[in-house]
């Protein structure tokens, strides 16, 4: 008899476990219960979220595969497509940063991967906690370090990402991995167990005890007084993995298997769940035969292990030898464990006896789902009020900002990652969006990751619309066309309306920038209860987007390379305020007011017109205005790249009304260039009506700018620069956040 304690252990509520018991007609075995906790696992079966990830687009003529595989593809023409997806290890890297970061890069690889596609590129969202807190720097260093061990070793460049610092992530850091790969359009895999009797195999590393419950862990709050319930983190072996990557591709030219799957969240429950419910069909498993690494184990454990480097695949009748030696090759594991159904149930057996006896759809079309209450938090109109403050004097707000957490350099933790390996890379880290050439091909992918949770907190549906519109635009800023995106939508404890309330409204944020601006959402990962002693994260989802350069490659900076060059905004100015600005959270302490409302069709004319301008080489610099406002851009803008000399900028500050409000206000639509001011009249052309308004021209080694002839800011580049660059390395070295 399953008791309540052991339902509150595996997180199923009385109601839940009601349902399996009727359908069943009988009582689950506890390795049933364990099952049946991980598949209706918030993330496996998406239950409180699938009502809603429903609105958003998922189709769209580039759309080769979308939601429900293990990554979303997409056609980029000429018979190429290119395989992404982004996933959270959030709970685990906050348990044990280095491991829980390096596999969760693992985990999104083996997803790419295991479609056919070799991964090419990857980035990261990383969110962590008040720069003073005593587990930031541990966690910092810990988390850069599991993603530069494990992407390195593995050969995969990590190309860019984004990092932020807030008090709400003190408790729960944020650690969202994407990773994008390619592959012919012909040359497609799928997690399918098809084909009657056909043999079920299991390739990889052997199985152990780490990472036991970790899809149901994904489902909980943390508190300091659960700590010791917290299970093992996976461990991962990234040079066993790239053996994988190997031996997979070469499996698939082989014309030997009907299906592959990842073992990740739940192991070799979800995978071969998965495989069977995709299409339709039983499975057995012979537990038995399963490769383990640590003696003793039941099996309860193998079934929830999350153990790293494992792939499950369905193999044709009489194919099992040409498996075997393509393995033995790479010095792996390769072993029969069950065969394909006709009977639609998943059946385990361990020596001989039946230990698990599940119908397939109960465990996937069948899994709870939820439409739970939704109420707008009472304090959402306070929030929205923005206070009276009190404007400083530029320059110095200017340098604050510059040096703060979320804005200075970010080389500290680039460096560690090898943004090289595979000689692909054309922009590295430092730019609005990376630019990974694919090779044998024509073709370039730009990539970018961008969340804030700052605006959606305010508002989730204007909140929401951003995200879209800033990572739409950070592409055009490279001159690339988005083609698809996939999303990590990071959130509290959905049972809290207010939580709930968040979630629905961001979802319809997020929905309506992509249908504006043609983004189809092709893959994603939902990872909500983000709370520590009853506090949530600020909503953060985030998305990581892909576009497409065709032909050659534009040459495109996001820095001043030169004296001469006029500077102009592009867009429309200014006209929204500070709220919910960085300005305003970084140097008054403050979240409050509303954000900038997004003019989708606004947004769609300017990066329509700013992709013409970099692929014609009308401009030689394009840079995204968005946190920090015109001010933060025109003086990132003239900052040095790596080695590269900087160049200042003599200028009037854009538009007219509060001083403030231009100077740091983070309206969208709004791209900073640079150009040889002979183009003046071609850009204008371009860009047909879009507002070009010139602030300056570029030389000299102080940023600049005027306010109908008063002066605003007036800053050395050398002191933006030493801000800008020196923050995190004093902070990682153990020396307070210098101010």
């Amino acid at each position: 008899m399953i008791t309540a304690e052991q339902l509150k252990k595996h997180k199923l509520t009385a109601g839940e476990y009601g349902h399996a018991r009727d359908v069943l007609g009988r009582e689950a075995s506890l390795t049933e219960l364990g099952v049946l906790s991980v598949m209706w696992s918030e993330h496996c079966s998406y239950k409180s979220s699938r009502k809603h990830l429903a609105r958003l687009p998922t189709t769209g003529p580039r759309v080769v595969i979308g939601p429900g595989e293990n990554a979303g593809v997409v056609d980029v023409g000429d018979g190429w497509c290119v395989c992404f997806k982004m996933e959270s290890h959030n709970h685990p890297s906050f348990i044990e940063p280095r491991q829980g970061a390096a596999t969760g890069v693992g985990g999104i690889l083996r997803d790419v991967f295991t479609m056919g596609a070799r991964p090419i590129a990857a980035l990261n969202s990383l969110r962590f906690g008040r720069p003073e807190h005593p587990k930031t720097r541990h966690l910092v260093d810990g988390v850069v370090s599991g993603i530069g061990g494990y992407g390195n070793c593995f050969g995969v460049p990590t190309v860019g990402g984004e990092v932020v610092f807030d008090a709400s992530y003190d408790g729960n850091c944020l650690v969202n991995a994407f990773v994008v790969g390619t592959m012919k359009r012909d040359a497609i895999f799928l997690g399918l167990a098809t084909g009657i009797g056909n043999p079920v195999i299991y390739v990889g590393a052997r199985t152990g005890r780490d990472g036991i419950h970790g899809a149901t862990m994904a489902s909980d709050e943390f508190s300091d007084k659960k700590a010791v319930e917290r299970p093992t983190v996976q461990v991962g072996d990234p040079f066993q993995e790239k053996l994988l990557l190997e031996a997979c591709l070469e499996l698939m030219r082989s014309d030997a298997i009907v299906g592959i799957q990842d073992m990740g969240a739940a192991g070799l429950t979800s995978s071969s769940v998965e495989m069977a419910g995709r299409a339709g069909n039983g499975l057995l498993l012979e537990l038995d035969k399963v490769p383990l690494r640590e003696e003793g184990m039941t099996p309860y454990e193998l079934l929830l292990s999350e153990s790293q480097e494992r792939m499950l695949i369905v193999a044709k009748q009489g194919r099992e030898e040409d498996v075997r030696k393509i393995f033995d090759k790479w010095d792996l594991q390769a072993v029969v464990i069950g065969r394909v159904t006709d009977d639609g149930i998943w059946r385990c057996t361990w020596h001989g006896e039946e230990v698990c006896a599940l119908p397939v759809p109960l465990l996937t079309d069948e899994a709870p789902k939820y439409d739970r209450p939704q109420a707008r938090p009472d304090w959402q109109d306070a929030v929205q009020v923005l206070p009276t403050v009190t404007a400083g004097d530029a320059s110095a707000d200017l340098l604050a900002l510059i040096g703060s957490p979320d804005h200075c350099s970010r080389e500290w933790i680039w460096s560690r990652y090898d943004h090289q390996v595979g000689a692909a890379t054309v922009i590295r880290p430092g730019s609005d969006a990376a630019v990974v050439r694919m090779h044998d091909t024509t073709k370039a992918i730009a990539l970018t990751v961008d969340g804030n949770s700052r605006h959606v907190y305010l508002d989730p549906v204007q909140g929401g619309m951003g995200v879209i519109a800033e990572g739409a635009r950070n592409l055009a800023c490279v001159g690339a066309v988005a083609v698809g995106a996939t999303d990590n939508l990071n959130f509290g404890n959905p049972e809290r309306p207010a939580i709930m309330w968040q979630i629905a409204n961001a979802i319809d944020g997020l929905a309506a920038g992509c249908r504006a601006l043609d983004v189809p959402i092709v893959s994603g990962n939902v990872s909500l209860y983000n709370e520590t002693d009853g506090n949530a994260i600020l909503p953060t989802p985030t998305v990581a987007m892909v576009g497409l350069i065709e032909g050659e490659l534009p040459a495109i900076g996001a820095r001043l390379g030169r004296a001469g060059l006029e500077v102009a905004v592009i867009g429309a100015l200014p006209t929204h305020g500070v709220g919910g600005s960085s300005w305003l959270a970084r140097v008054h302490g403050l979240l409050r007011g509303k954000p900038p409302t997004v003019d989708l069709v606004a947004e769609k004319a300017l990066h329509t017109a700013l992709i013409k301008l970099v692929r014609e080489g009308l401009v030689e610099v394009a840079h995204d205005s968005a946190d920090g406002g015109v001010a933060l851009a025109l003086a990132e803008i003239c900052l040095p790249l790596r080695s590269d000399a900087s160049v200042g900028l003599v200028g009037e500050l854009p538009g007219s009304g509060d001083r403030t409000a231009r100077l740091f206000g983070e309206d969208h639509g709004r791209v900073v260039i640079a150009y040889d001011r002979h183009q003046a009249p071609a850009i204008d052309a371009v860009l047909a009506g879009i507002p070009r308004t010139v602030v300056g021209i570029s030389g000299g080694s102080r940023l600049t700018l005027t306010d109908a002839g008063a002066p605003v800011i007036d800053v050395a580049i050398d002191a933006l620069t030493a801000r800008w660059r020196d923050a995190m390395p004093t902070y990682l070295a153990g020396d307070p956040w210098p101010v």
